[in-house]
């Protein structure tokens, strides 16, 4: 019986060069092949009469070929092979492009089933390379298909028949690791029905039940996982500190903080003071002044004689953060220094130098603040954003820094609470759920591509009153392939250029420039220097630019909703009134109702529960969690009820056997699954 590791390329109908195309999905053993999870089905079951076909509809119908298939040579690269079929109420064309072994395939009176999408007009339907096959051989029709995401080199068919043959040879090897009493206290599967109808489902009833018991089994290891992340940092010993009276840091400000900034302070000056060091998530919205908890933070750990470092993901924002904090922290004697690749060497050195010293209370800069070179006499504080949160494996280049330095991450992606935790991992969460009296909401609207003229004329409207705009485009291809992001952007730029704004300024930004040129492009907008911005969402997360007014976002239905969120927060950091329009041509009732939202509120909390129960909370996990494992089921069904079940059953038997050492080989799989190696612990 092969063992889960058993390499891939072992597995019939595999080899070594499909082993190669299956390993940039992730697939290198039997394990992560059996692992890897339907991202859609097709529901092939039932075969519709012709004439009940409907445009636009996918569909499986049987018919008869009835007539010789007509091959046709149109220019090269493009060869046709047509044929039409019929069953007892009418006949339907097909069209296959550049198959013209299909004219010999296809046998004039013999029966197949076809699967494809229905076109035309409801009086002559056709469809466009539909997947066959003969009616007495049917393999990929008459069933509930798994879609699987796919990479060069593999196709669904290939997937569909290694999946089955490793499902085939491991299936008695597949433990369940679930305890017995867990499973049954939750009406579980067993592991194996699990992973056989997962991606080989008898019905639709069967799917349910194997995602249910693959969605729990995730979320139970994920939340006993952060148990033991947890249980460890409480051992770890932290620069602790005492009590502070932040009274002189209040006076100091220019303005007063709301309840919910004062309670975030209260959450990290408790954390703070505690033994072990302070892990903390603040999570507001855009404009809920994180940057002035971050100060009251870097405050105390100044008064107890600790050096912080603020790290920010580009120079630009550094800068910014630099020209914020440091005269209101300079008045309140905390000493401030700028670090980036663009400090001169003598000023590096000076600066270098007074880190190391202790004379330099807050360095600012970008990730490189904690680069070998730069030492600290005692750091304490780490403040930084979610992108450059430190997952298991970087806490420890963190800690050299200090003993174990106190870490406080900001973050503006708006996470309903219940996720929140578990998204976060080992991170306590303080939600910023108030905004600052006089912030401005922004005016957003849905409307379709035939308004641009009028969006146009709007835009240049504001422009002449001095104001900025962004245009964000979403990287979209007509086929799926991978898009080019550069081509999109720089096209719209141009074709707005020439044809729309010819006497206005315009600049394109994407991520496939280098960091100096994003950053040179962002600077000249910053400075007013460029009056339209094109970009892809590379501005999601940037610097401020107080006179952009409007936030024009092309094909709005390509992007989430705290997506669309976060890029409407680009604007209204002024004193200007700011707008945000959503283009999209989709009528889906899905899009329209996620359009909605947005031009009905601008709480971020709000329109993260309204993507949640839109499109379940699959979207909110995956690669930006440093350190965590993602979930892979979650992303085709996982609903709060079943989250809140997973995490009461975990925390029972945590209860009950809190280093899991009476679970020795769940424990095992859970490290595993968080990659816990003991070096890695320590």
């Amino acid at each position: 019986m092969p063992e889960l590791h058993t390499d891939v390329r072992y597995v019939k109908g595999v080899g070594e060069a499909r082993a190669k195309s299956l390993e940039k999905l992730g697939i290198t053993d039997l394990k992560s092949l059996i692992s890897y999870f339907p991202r859609a089905y097709e529901d092939r079951r039932g075969c519709k009469k012709i004439a009940d076909l409907t445009v636009g509809e996918t569909a499986c119908v049987c018919g008869t070929v009835a007539s010789e298939p007509r091959a046709s040579h149109i220019r090269k690269g493009l060869d046709l092979v047509k044929l039409r079929v019929v069953d007892e109420t009418a006949a339907l064309e097909l069209t296959y492009f550049n198959q013209a072994y299909l004219k010999s395939t296809f046998r004039t009176g013999e029966t197949y089933i076809f699967y494809g999408s229905v076109e035309g007009t409801p009086h002559r339907v056709q469809m466009t390379n539909p997947i066959f096959e003969r009616e007495d051989a049917r393999q990929v029709t008459g069933r509930i298909v798994p879609i699987y995401p796919l990479t060069a080199g593999v196709s669904q068919s290939l997937l569909y028949k290694v999946i089955r043959q490793g499902l085939d040879a491991c299936a008695d090897d597949l433990g369940d690791i679930l305890p017995d009493d867990v499973r049954l206290a939750h009406s579980l599967c067993h592991v194996r029905y699990a992973y056989e109808n997962i991606h080989f489902p008898i019905d639709e009833n069967a799917l349910a039940i194997a995602r249910r018991r693959l969605v729990f089994e995730e979320l139970f290891l994920l939340t006993l996982g952060l148990h033991l992340l947890r249980s460890h940092r409480s051992g770890v010993q932290g620069p602790r500190c005492k009590s502070v009276n932040f009274q002189g840091f209040y006076d100091a400000l220019p303005f007063s903080l709301t309840n919910a900034q004062r309670r975030a302070i209260d959450d990290i000056a408790r954390d703070m003071t505690q033994d072990r060091p302070m892990n903390r998530l603040v999570q507001g919205d855009v404009g809920s002044g994180k940057t002035m908890i971050a100060a009251a933070a870097i405050f105390f750990a100044a008064k107890n004689g600790l050096q912080s470092a603020l790290m920010a993901p580009t120079e630009i924002l550094a800068e910014q953060h630099y020209h914020s904090l440091a005269p209101l922290l300079e008045r309140l004697g905390i000493r401030c220094a700028l670090l980036t690749a663009a400090t001169g060497a003598r000023t590096r050195r000076s600066v270098l130098e007074q880190l190391s010293s202790g004379e330099i209370d807050l360095a600012i800069g970008t990730h490189a603040l904690l680069s070998a070179d730069v030492s600290y006499r005692c750091l304490g504080l780490v403040v930084t954003d979610e992108q450059h949160r430190f997952g298991v494996s970087q806490r420890a280049s963190l800690s050299q820094k200090g003993e174990n330095p106190h870490l406080l991450v900001m973050s503006a992606t708006p996470i309903p609470r219940t996720l929140a935790l578990m998204i976060y991992g080992d991170l306590d969460v303080s939600v910023v759920d108030e905004l600052p009296p006089g912030r401005q909401s922004i005016d957003t609207f849905a409307v379709k591509s035939d308004y641009h003229p009028r969006i146009y004329a709007f835009l240049r409207k504001l422009v002449a009153e001095g104001r900025q705009a962004y245009i964000v485009c979403p990287m979209v291809t007509e086929n799926d392939d991978l898009p080019d992001e550069r081509k999109a952007v720089t096209q719209y730029a141009q074709k707005l250029q020439t044809e729309v704004f010819p006497d206005l300024r315009i600049a394109a930004i994407h991520g496939k420039m280098k960091p100096k040129e994003k950053d040179a492009v962002m600077r000249a907008f910053a400075a007013g220097e460029t009056d339209i911005l094109v970009s892809t969402t590379v501005i999601e997360v940037g610097v401020d630019v107080p006179n952009a007014a409007l936030m024009l976002i092309e094909n709005a239905e390509c992007f989430g909703l705290s997506q669309l969120h976060q890029l409407r927060g680009r604007v209204g950091r002024g004193r200007h009134k700011s707008y945000c329009v959503l283009v999209s041509d989709n009528t889906g009732e899905d899009n329209v109702q996620r359009l909605r939202a947005m031009t009905q509120t601008n709480n971020g909390f709000t329109i993260a529960e309204e993507d949640l129960k839109l499109r379940g909370p699959g979207d909110f996990f995956g690669s930006r969690q440093h350190g965590l494992p993602s979930l892979k089921v979650a992303d085709l069904t996982c609903d709060l009820e079943l989250l809140h079940e997973a995490k009461s059953a975990a925390e029972t038997l945590i209860a009950q056997d809190a280093d899991l050492s009476a679970h020795a080989a769940l424990k095992t799989h859970v490290e595993e699954l968080f990659t816990l190696t003991q070096s890695s612990m320590n």
